[in-house]
């Protein structure tokens, strides 16, 4: 069996690494105490929140990852603004915010105006749709540092304090909805080009892709590079950009991305000490699972690497489901009640394939 860390990411090690950095940047803390700006202290949240007063400053950061290296090898860099926006935006709106702006940063071993121009068209695109500015950014040709390039981007939000979703209030009985996702976001590439590599040798990205019906014609490069959907706007209409008003009592949100579902569900799910039974999931891209059967990655390890289908989990009192579901349909994503909060703390997956996946809390 293929795992995540066979293609070089090591999970428990980044686990470890992370909580070492949240620590070093914990200790900065007490030096705005009584300040403008003095954060709120909250391990394994989606974004950090500063305090200015009557609401908090929201701060989110993240890149593109190894997904870069796709688009660079096929010369396909227009929709990549797409995933970063995604990664960055859909976290910090899963703390009630409304993101304002997005600065960001490319290292590139030579910068190329053509690389430059595509990245930056697709982000503003992104940016646009999503009523959100960019202020800033910066280029560094970085010759040695980087071998191919890299891009981050931090994201700028705001919330009202009386706003902030609060996952405490999450309680067995509660629907859970997913959001669809087409593609597997912007995590997991190292596994998948590993996969491929092997498959298909050093241009796999040219080859063409059988599988998937009414698709033909499309390369594993066009396939992989299947744009991040962003949920941002969707979700602020049910929880209602800044000072308008709430449609949705929404009670706690998990942006699917790096870790998977048993990873990202469960800091939605630890103040409430709850669990969930997901058996109506969004089925992952035929692509995908091809992909894993190619790689003989087991369906448990395809969970935890993937989001295989879906981008987003929202917690609702059940009475809201139906209205939920109208709101993000409107706004031209798909969704769909996905399972329940339960009592158990355990995670509940069933399968795309049938199977039936117990995640413990830790």
């Amino acid at each position: 069996m293929t795992t995540y860390k066979d293609s070089g990411v090591d999970v428990a090690a980044g686990d470890t690494a992370s909580k070492a950095a949240y620590n070093a940047a914990a200790s900065t803390f007490a030096s705005r105490k009584g300040m403008i700006g003095a954060p709120v202290f909250e391990e394994g949240g989606y974004a950090g929140l500063l305090d200015m007063g009557d609401y908090y400053l929201v701060m989110t950061d993240d890149g593109t990852g190894t997904k870069i290296d796709v688009a660079l090898a096929a010369g396909n860099c227009k929709t990549l603004g797409s995933d970063l926006l995604a990664m960055v935006t859909d976290d910090a709106v899963c703390t009630g915010a409304e993101v304002i702006a997005v600065s960001n940063t490319i290292d590139i071993a030579k910068v190329d105006p053509k690389i430059i121009g595509d990245l930056m068209e697709g982000l503003s695109n992104a940016c646009s749709k999503q009523k959100i500015v960019i202020p800033a950014g910066e280029i560094a040709e970085v010759p040695g540092a980087v071998h191919s390039a890299t891009w981050s981007a931090t994201a700028v939000g705001i919330v009202a304090k009386d706003r902030v979703i609060n996952t405490r209030t999450i309680a067995p009985g509660d629907a859970v909805i997913a959001l669809k996702e087409n593609g597997a976001r912007s995590n997991g590439f190292s596994l998948i080009r590993k996969i491929l590599s092997e498959k298909f040798g050093a241009h796999w990205w040219k080859e063409g892709q059988e599988g998937q019906k009414g698709q033909k014609g499309q390369t594993w490069g066009d396939l992989v590079l299947t744009p991040s959907v962003v949920y941002h706007s969707a979700i602020l209409e049910l929880i209602g950009r800044h000072g308008k008003k709430r449609a949705i009592n929404v009670r706690g949100m998990a942006h699917i991305t790096g870790g998977g579902i048993p990873s990202k569900f469960r800091r939605v799910l630890k103040h409430s000490n709850c669990g969930a039974s997901l058996d109506n999931l969004f089925a992952p891209p035929e692509w995908l699972t091809e992909i894993a059967v190619m790689g003989n990655v087991a369906t448990e390890e395809c969970y935890k690497t993937w989001c295989m289908g879906n981008g987003m989990l929202i917690v609702v009192d059940p009475e809201d489901a139906k209205n939920t579901l109208a709101i993000v349909k409107k706004n031209h994503l798909e969704a769909q009640v996905c399972g329940s909060i339960t009592e158990d703390p355990a995670i509940l997956v069933h399968g795309y394939d049938g199977s039936l996946m117990k995640f413990r809390a830790s």
